[in-house]
């Protein structure tokens, strides 16, 4: 007798699912190829023939500026793109990405005009984000502000004291293992902790102070972490004006000197490669799984709820 005949007598239940695993495999590699072949989302020409607004959309925490900063690079090349839209619906995230599209937008709009379009949420790194932009458009209801930084740091102490798990740890100075989860945070590690978050949270300030003309100390007297509405951020001078994604598209297209009788041809980046796990997942799913998450204790330009 065979060894896979016998395999296959011996363990029945695990031989169905490997042969349904492979059917799966087999009509999903199918599903893949038939939309290639249709010309799905991958093969979307990237700009217009037709001049028009550019489209790039800052969605979920933000943990990496790269794709976007590549969009960004490619709009202001492209002559049929005459001006940016930057819609976005972020808590925020991190605080290095979020400075990297601040900087790249404002480069951007050096170039030509951008204006942020705020939806549901365009909080902490969100809002720095679409400080790079000459006009900033919200929502009466968009949830905004919450500038200020934040990190967290789990504390398991008591946790591996029930399961029995101990480490030892060699280091080269006092401060070198903060934020360890296997005991408390002394106070030294705390106070050098807060100079740092009070030293980045000061750089938020600035960029706000500069984009908006407002004072230092009129920023620092919001920048308490506290959000705003959209409607509130209007009368603190936060945004220009209150408005959906089709005011501020319009407003783009008249900085952009377009006809804006009727609504400007919107043009988007090319969609990412099709992936099953995009299909299975979704694309926030997909990217959150794909790209580098804030797992490790991170400075956070972001509005976030304790549990």
């Amino acid at each position: 007798m065979s060894g896979a005949r016998l395999f296959r007598q011996e363990h029945p239940f695990l031989t169905g699912c490997l042969l349904l695993a492979l059917v799966m495999l087999i009509f999903w590699g199918g599903v893949t190829l038939l939309i290639a072949s249709f010309g799905g989302p991958a093969k979307k020409e990237l700009f217009s023939r037709r001049d028009g607004v550019g489209v790039i959309e800052i969605k979920g925490v933000i943990t990496t500026a790269d794709e976007i900063i590549a969009d960004l690079t490619a709009f202001r090349e492209e002559a049929s793109i005459k001006a940016v839209l930057l819609r976005i619906d972020s808590p925020g995230g991190a605080v290095g990405a979020s400075q990297e599209l601040y900087e790249e937008v404002k480069r951007t709009n050096a170039i030509k005009p951008v204006v942020a379009s705020l939806g549901s949420v365009a909080a902490s790194g969100g809002l720095y984000a679409a400080l790079g932009a000459g006009k900033i458009v919200a929502n009466p209801g968009t949830i905004t502000g919450s500038m200020g930084v934040i990190v967290k740091f789990a504390n398991l102490e008591e946790l591996f004291a029930k399961i029995g798990y101990r480490s030892e740890v060699i280091k080269s100075g006092a401060l070198k293992d903060v934020g360890s989860a296997e005991r408390p945070m002394t106070e030294e590690e705390r106070l050098m902790l807060q100079e740092l978050i009070d030293g980045v949270h000061s750089q938020f300030i600035t960029a706000v102070a500069a984009s908006r003309n407002l004072p230092e100390e009129t920023v620092r007297g919001l920048a308490d972490g506290r959000i705003f509405s959209g409607a509130q951020a209007l009368d603190h001078q936060l945004v220009d004006a209150l408005g959906n994604l089709n005011d501020a598209a319009l407003l783009a297209a008249g900085l952009a000197g377009l006809d804006t009788a009727k609504a400007p041809n919107l043009i988007y980046p090319a969609k990412k490669d099709f992936s099953l796990l995009s299909l299975f997942m979704g694309e926030q799913a997909r990217a959150a799984l794909t790209r580098p998450l804030l797992m490790l204790p991170t400075l956070a330009y972001e509005w976030t709820m304790s549990p």
